[in-house]
């Protein structure tokens, strides 16, 4: 017999596969449930802190450029004073917390503004090595953490100077919301920075005072871990396949506290580009974010339904497999022995015949075999009365025997997948989760305006060192060092206030021909076209009604939206109009209409926009129990219109060049693809039902293909060899029972064919012997 031929194996896969889904249901789908945090809370905190690594990382790689762009520049004019180089930096940006400027072979300070740096940690007999100018973390006096970011200032004749640049490690721009704390950490696990903690200052509580000290530990704790599981290699920290970050991040959880539960996101710096570091990623930087979560236990499915699933399928299981036992297998293996001792010649007892279907017919078919070889003539089934008994009882086929146990597993099957545990539009979206949108957007809006209004800043640096004097080919070089040091721009270019363009680098401007820069520092052109253009001005002050112009690309906006977690994103005008997002749009198309579309105007309105937006800021935002609608800071919904939807939006907050867009980063995203409670239990039940369809409908095909069909075709050749057909050969189409039936009912037929060669023989001889004697 062959080992995946015959009709146990079949049988006996289908029972294995059934008690194994019976246990998964039992005792691992029913169990996946049971976490006290549902998995897209943990992974929303990892999320949040990759957003805040981001900004951490882009702000400081901005810093060091900007100010190696800046040194480019002041060498190439002509010398100044060291205090004239920090009035430039300090009206141009505003990034850094304290400028100097010392002589660098006797170490005299030259100049100084904002706080006061520790000087006495550069070595200026260094400065010439390879490494020597690479920023570097020092720690103050007071336990604060600087960055400090070097320049070198040489002019002819004159002795070169250092420029030097302090950095706090403060995130810029990221939304924390109510309760949520966020550090830097260095490579040992030391926080170097933190915001958002507790405040126990004078006169407060013991209770307050007792949550501060228990987040600071908290922090410090999951900074320790995080510090380690920074320094393995990204693609081992997390699963295959998986994409979005390209370095290491995770999240971890902590020791519950009465009914919250702290719960940590981290993710080291990394560059842009998987596998290329940048300045301010070999600092070995992590950052960690931290927030208490309400546990939910009363989310988690009971037991008892998995339980009763699993038992209802060992069940219904048990009756499919004892009908496939006893109307399909021990039939065929029955006629197997009786077709075996017929090929044998062993005639002297009647064939034993199974009830019901081809099995039936098969039997009967043997059994007027046996008479067929003991000489009874051959008769066809429309004289044999008995035959016609036969065939009425075996009309109800094989087929029909092996659908009969379909639908009984089926019935175990579609309510599973149809029906039961189905997460409708009442599903509990946890409250976290809301708000981590919210923040997330809002971190997104802010990123966005500060790259205009980095950008703006670029731009300025540029146009404070033109002047009359400066030659077109001394502006294209200027214009094309900082379109090779920031890839924001597709091109940029002086502008005269004629509209004629002087000096260029990159492609052609599409600005309109003939008109002069735009008041604006920030203006949107290309409506009606396939790309919106955002376009920059900065006005040279040394060239009367002259600006330098750059026009940023869209894809560079678009690639900072790009972020997982968060659904589909959007920023949008005063109007509604797209300007960019994270994937497919069509330019200035409308946003969906209905609430998406209503929230942005309601967070755009002045109480929603700005009042609102403050008001949230200090008291955290939401206090319904899953984020339904929050009205100190109404920036965050969840749509219950079509399916579970968690929406937010926030407008451009803050000042710079961006201010006057009145731009929104709208972002929204089915709650259905989350992994929390209510879709997890769905989706686990309909993980169940469609293993036990698979199960049913691959070894029930198996069995068709192998017993079913082949046995029917038998039947049919069978039931012409009992109406005398002997010469059709019948051949075995598999090494299984129903093969050996075959083999067995081609022996007979060629014992037939014998016998009437005999018969015939004998014939012949008895009628010619009385005409030879005559």
């Amino acid at each position: 017999m062959s080992l995946l031929g015959g009709i146990r194996p079949p049988i006996a896969v289908l029972s294995v596969l059934l008690l194994c889904i019976a246990a998964l249901t039992a005792f691992q789908l029913g169990r996946a449930g049971n976490d006290p945090v549902p998995e897209a809370v943990r992974t929303s905190q990892q999320y949040f802190a990759e957003d805040g690594a981001i900004a951490l990382r882009a702000s400081l790689d901005e810093s060091i450029t900007d100010l190696g762009r800046t040194t480019a520049m002041f060498n190439a004019g002509e010398p100044v004073s060291a205090d004239t180089v920090l009035d430039k930096l300090g009206s141009v940006y505003q990034k850094w917390s304290g400028t100097a400027v010392i002589e660098i072979k006797s170490g005299r300070l030259e100049a100084q503004r904002g706080e006061n740096l520790p000087l006495t940690a550069v070595d200026r007999t260094k400065l010439a090595d390879k490494d020597g100018l690479t920023p570097r973390m020092v720690r103050l006096e007071n336990g604060g953490t600087r960055l400090l970011t070097f320049g070198v200032l040489s002019w002819p004749d004159r002795p070169q100077l250092l420029l030097i640049a302090s950095s706090s490690l403060k995130f810029p721009g990221v939304s924390l919301g109510a309760d949520r704390a966020i550090a830097v950490v260095d490579a040992s696990g030391q926080v170097l920075s933190s915001d958002g903690l507790p405040d126990a200052g004078r006169g407060a509580s013991a209770t307050a005072r007792a949550d501060a000290e228990r987040a600071g530990k908290d922090l410090a704790g999951f900074a320790e871990t995080a510090a380690g599981k920074a320094r393995q290699h990204p693609l081992k920290s997390k699963a295959p396949g998986s994409g979005g970050f390209p370095g290491v991040s995770g999240s971890l959880l902590g020791d519950a506290h009465g009914t919250e539960r702290p719960v940590a996101g981290y993710a080291a710096l990394t560059g842009p580009v998987p596998g290329e570091g940048t300045e301010s990623t070999a600092l070995g930087l992590t950052v960690v974010s931290l927030v208490d979560v309400t546990e939910n236990r009363a989310a988690a499915l009971d037991s008892f339904f998995w339980i009763a699933a699993a038992g209802a399928l060992l069940l219904i299981g048990a009756l499919a497999v004892a009908l496939l036992i006893g109307t399909v297998q021990r039939p065929l293996l029955q006629l197997f022995l009786e077709s075996r001792r017929l090929s044998r010649g062993d005639l002297t007892r009647p064939v034993t015949q199974p009830k019901y279907g081809e099995a039936s017919r098969i039997g009967a078919v043997l059994e007027r075999l046996r008479r067929q070889l003991l000489g009874e003539p051959a008769r066809s089934d429309a004289h044999d009365g008995a035959g016609d008994r036969r065939g009425r009882r075996g009309r109800i086929g094989m087929r029909a025997l092996v659908a009969v146990c379909g639908i009984l597993l089926l019935v175990w099957a579609a309510p599973l997948v149809l029906l039961l545990n189905r997460a409708g539009a009442a599903v509990l979206v946890p409250k976290s989760i809301v708000q981590d949108q919210r923040e997330r957007t809002d971190t997104l809006a802010d990123r966005i305006r500060r790259a205009l209004n980095e950008g703006h800043a670029d731009l300025t640096s540029v146009a404070s060192v033109l002047d009359q004097r400066t030659t077109p080919a001394a502006m294209t070089e200027a214009l094309e060092q900082t379109r090779s040091q920031h890839a924001r721009y597709t091109s940029i270019y002086v502008l005269t206030a004629d509209g004629t363009v002087t000096a260029r680098s990159g492609s052609e401007p599409r600005h309109p021909r003939g008109k002069g820069p735009s008041t604006q520092p920030v203006a949107l052109l290309g409506e009606g076209g396939n790309e919106p253009v955002v376009v920059e001005y900065a006005a040279v002050p040394g060239l009367k009604g002259a600006a330098v112009v750059g026009e940023l690309r869209i894809g560079y906006l678009n690639a900072l939206l790009k972020r997982p977690g968060l659904g589909q994103i959007r920023v949008v005008d005063e109007k509604h109009r797209v300007i960019g997002a994270n994937n497919g749009y069509l330019a200035f198309d409308k946003l969906p209409a209905g609430r998406i579309d209503a929230l942005v105007t309601k967070v755009n309105s002045k109480q929603a926009g700005k009042d609102g937006a403050k008001s949230g800021s200090e008291n955290g935002g939401g206090k319904k129990a899953d984020g339904e609608e929050d009205s100190t800071r109404p920036s965050a919904t969840v749509i219950r219109s079509g399916g579970v939807t968690i929406a937010a939006a926030a407008p451009f907050d803050g000042g710079g060049a961006a201010a006057p867009l009145n731009w929104t980063v709208v972002s929204w995203q089915p709650a259905k693809g989350l992994a929390i409670p209510a879709y997890e239990a769905q989706n686990r039940t309909v993980l169940a039902g469609l293993l036990g369809l698979t199960a049913a409908t691959a070894c029930l095909g198996w069995l068709h293909i192998i017993v079913v069909r082949p046995l029917r075709e038998l039947a049919q050749r069978a039931e012409a060899l009992a109406g005398g057909d002997r010469r059709t050969v019948i051949y075995p189409r598999h090494h299984d029972e129903v093969g050996a039936v075959t083999r067995s009912l081609e022996v007979i037929r060629q014992q037939l064919h014998e016998q009437r060669k005999r018969e015939a023989g004998a014939g012949v001889s008895g009628s010619t012997t009385p005409a030879g004697r005559t």
